[in-house]
């Protein structure tokens, strides 16, 4: 299996039979407004373009998943894309209205721990949690996803989400493989970080039973931990070994 970590929290995963698209943020740099104007600087996002090997990678794409409906992880781009090419997609039972009315072709919608058939597999929507205190409210609903494929490594996308009783669940009693963690600690000009802080995202990590894909880094003006600070704090810890932080563009194999 193939991690391919494009920008943000956009990544694809391929296997010998199928590709999956996660959270098509593929617009060109300075193509969405500011998160925040006060906190952060201003600068618009994404903050870099995508990598040059972004076309080859989305080429081979089969299905997309999609997490929640906020532009850093579905824009106008990714949805023109899903639209031409007519990818299938997989989402949250709540945001398949929505998606519909955007004309992408959704061909699966999900409850919340209820397993579904999924291409050669299985399928689990997740509860995720994006934010402390009431900015979650704020933030709406979002799904992770639990996959389980013939022949291949499960993977938890836990999407943005803060440590909660239902992550910890995900990671103890269904034991992924591999599982994702967003990790810049994002953060609006009012309220508490919508993800993770350090202290969780170091608890994540030390539960998760295999190997963690760190990402949601250094693409958005309100996510300021960056692949540096990040892999100082692991390095102390002694969890860098079963953490790999990608660069945009680049491949994890599994």
């Amino acid at each position: 299996m193939k991690l391919h970590h494009l920008r943000n929290a956009t990544l694809v995963i391929e296997t010998e039979k199928h590709v999956i698209l996660i959270d098509p943020m593929l617009g060109k740099k300075k193509t969405i407004a500011p998160f925040t104007l006060f906190r952060y600087k201003p600068k618009r996002n994404p903050l870099k373009a995508l990598p040059k090997n972004s076309r080859e990678i989305l080429s081979k794409v089969t299905h997309c998943l999609i997490t929640h409906l906020h532009p850093d992880h579905l824009d106008k781009a990714g949805e023109i894309f899903l639209r031409r090419k007519s990818i299938p997609v997989i989402c949250s039972a709540k945001d398949e209205n929505a998606l519909t009315k955007r004309g992408v072709t959704i061909a699966q919608t999900l409850e919340y721990w209820q397993p579904q058939d999924f291409l050669d597999g299985k399928i689990t929507g997740i509860p995720a949690v994006h934010g402390y205190g009431f900015v979650s409210k704020l933030m709406g609903n979002v799904m992770g996803f639990h996959i389980e494929l013939k022949n291949e490594k499960s993977v938890y996308i836990s999407s943005d989400t803060i440590l909660t009783k239902e992550v910890e669940k995900v990671l103890t009693e269904l034991k992924p493989d591999i599982a994702t963690v967003a990790c810049g600690t994002a953060r609006l000009d009012f309220g508490q970080p919508l993800l993770m802080r350090m202290n969780d995202i170091l608890k994540f990590i030390t539960l998760a039973p295999g190997k963690v894909f760190a990402n949601h880094l250094e693409a958005l003006n309100h996510c300021p931990t960056t692949r540096d600070e990040l892999k100082l704090v692991l390095e102390y810890n002694s969890l860098l070994f079963k953490t790999a932080i990608p660069n945009d563009g680049e491949c994890v194999e599994y």
